[in-house]
């Protein structure tokens, strides 16, 4: 049974006093709350920034669901005025730090924010100006909120009130503008964090995805400050060797990363890099379905668990995931306590036992729509329940494996074939660092499954022969081989193409539609 905030939170309910205010309210304010290169920061240090930035924004000319959009690297003033954003009623728009000026742009066209925030180095600010909007640097953001007293209360705002918008990352298209509530965030941490990750008051929380996904606010933002525990942030970007050297300067005790970093993280370790993660007791997977052989290198290597799990930007964060302990590689595990999960066909019916299907779930922490695109809301929502675009089957085991989104799914002589579970086994092999199955049309124009591969130890498709003692050719074959072996017959990739890098969305997720229309170009 899907959890419901009216059942546990008033009407009236701002969540940045309840991530923020309320652990001084409530005798916490000298528990860390921030750790970053730059220093530590305690609770009541955060709620004084919170509500300096909150005065500071009203005193600008915010009013009440006014959007402020935030195009701020990792750190304390992005978190602060994250909050402050809400602490004065308006709406937070954190933007992705990764995207280029057009992209940006368009952006703020669709969520027509009345304050920007933006770092120069990160965009060219008078690009982003607009007639009627403010526009400040971070430093002009600390300079105005240090000249005014904070706001005494944060905003009486509704607990059903517009709090926040997620860009979407944009894997097939324009990137979606998801609208959030002040509930929102605290569903997630009654279910998946409290009930999952059992956060507690003396974690430290690292995260490889930055404050402006949906996952990495989850786990930087409102996971720790739930619990009055502590969050990691860095600006920089999370090379294996700057998380390596993260964890081993600030010690955090769950990291969150994603299936791509963890993979090449474990191939810096076996090229001899240093890494201690002696500190962690969780490690957490999401983004994309994390391969089984990663799970087990990583566990053999570190000692820790990886959590794999699922969420989206529509649906906040995780619903569906392993737990500690019980972690069925390869699978994501089962839903997490809160939510509600169903597989339909084609017309909207119960698949049977076994078999993949369409992911709907059902859950409080659910947007309320997208940003100006009421039809994609109204393709996307069905009452209660959410598409999300995913394949799934539920195994003999009562665990849910991923089969794919539901437009990457193939149908190879008839019969479904899920690129997930050729990429997990292609990933098997010891020459394999990653890879993405996509549908190619041969002569006949039927669809058999290709693969493009990534080598290990930075092999380039140049250097194939000689760094692997074969041809081309033959270590294609070798592949094909192995992936005969393990799975049906008709499922191996009739076509291996070698790349440096596959295509990836900023929350490193495999841009699969780039590589279909590369197969369509050159057939």
């Amino acid at each position: 049974m899907s959890l419901r905030a009216r059942a546990t939170l008033p009407d009236r309910f701002n969540a940045a006093e309840w991530f923020v205010g309320r652990h001084v309210r409530e005798n916490r304010a000298d528990r860390t709350a921030v750790v970053s290169d730059e220093g530590t920061l305690d609770y009541a240090g955060l709620d004084e920034a919170v509500r300096h930035r909150a005065a500071a924004l009203l005193q600008a000319g915010l009013h009440p669901g006014d959007r402020v959009a935030l195009l701020l690297p990792d750190g304390p003033e992005l978190l602060s005025l994250f909050w402050g954003v809400l602490a004065a009623g308006g709406v937070a728009v954190p933007l992705n730090t990764l995207l280029g000026e057009d992209e940006i742009s368009r952006i703020l066209d669709d969520c027509d924010p009345r304050i920007v925030v933006a770092d120069p180095a990160l965009a060219d600010a008078h690009r982003l100006a607009r007639e009627g909007t403010v526009l400040w640097s971070p430093a002009e953001s600390a300079d105005r909120a240090a000249l005014v007293p904070p706001v005494t209360a944060y905003a009486s705002t509704r607990r059903d009130g517009v709090a926040f918008f997620l860009y979407s990352s944009g894997t097939t298209g324009e990137p979606k503008g998801v609208v959030h509530l002040h509930h929102d965030m605290w569903v997630c941490c009654a279910t998946y964090g409290e009930q999952v990750l059992g956060i507690r008051p003396d974690d430290r929380c690292l995260s490889l995805a930055k404050l402006f996904f949906a996952y990495g606010l989850g786990n930087s933002g409102y996971f720790p400050a739930h619990e009055g525990a502590a969050t990691v942030l860095f600006a920089g970007r999370p090379t294996p060797a700057a998380m390596f050297e993260q964890v081993a300067r600030h010690r955090p005790t769950l990291f969150f990363a994603v299936p791509t970093a963890y993979a090449q993280m474990l191939d810096a370790m076996e090229r001899g890099e240093d890494a201690d993660f002696s500190s962690v007791r969780l490690c957490v997977s999401a983004g994309e379905s994390l391969p089984a052989p990663i799970f087990r290198r990583w566990l053999e290597r570190t000692g820790t668990e990886i959590l794999d799990g699922i969420g989206s930007t529509e649906i906040c964060h995780i619903f569906l995931s392993n737990r500690p302990g019980a972690c069925a590689p390869g699978t994501t595990g089962r839903p997490v306590p809160g939510y509600d999960l169903r597989l339909a066909d084609e017309d909207g019916r119960d698949v049977p036992a076994g078999q993949p299907g369409d992911l709907f779930v059902c859950g409080d922490s659910t947007m309320a729509l997208y940003w100006n695109r009421h039809e994609e809301t109204k393709r996307t929502l069905e009452g209660d329940w959410i598409r999300t675009g995913d394949k799934y089957l539920v195994d003999e085991d009562g665990n849910w494996r991923h089969a794919g989104r539901s437009d990457d799914m193939l149908k190879v002589g008839g019969i479904w074939v899920s690129p997930v579970e050729v990429e997990a086994t292609l990933v098997a092999h010891e020459a394999v660092l990653e890879c993405a199955v996509v549908g190619e049309r041969n002569a006949e124009g039927l669809v058999k499954p290709a693969a493009f591969v990534v080598l290990k130890n930075g092999a380039t498709r140049a250097s194939v022969e000689g760094a692997m003692g074969n041809s081309v050719d033959g270590i294609a074959r070798e592949l094909q081989d192995f992936v005969k072996e393990r799975l049906a017959p008709y499922k191996y990739p009739r076509h291996i193409l070698f790349r440096d890098a596959l295509p990836k969305t900023a929350t490193g997720k495999i841009r699969r539609f780039l590589l279909r229309q590369e197969l369509e170009a050159n057939p």
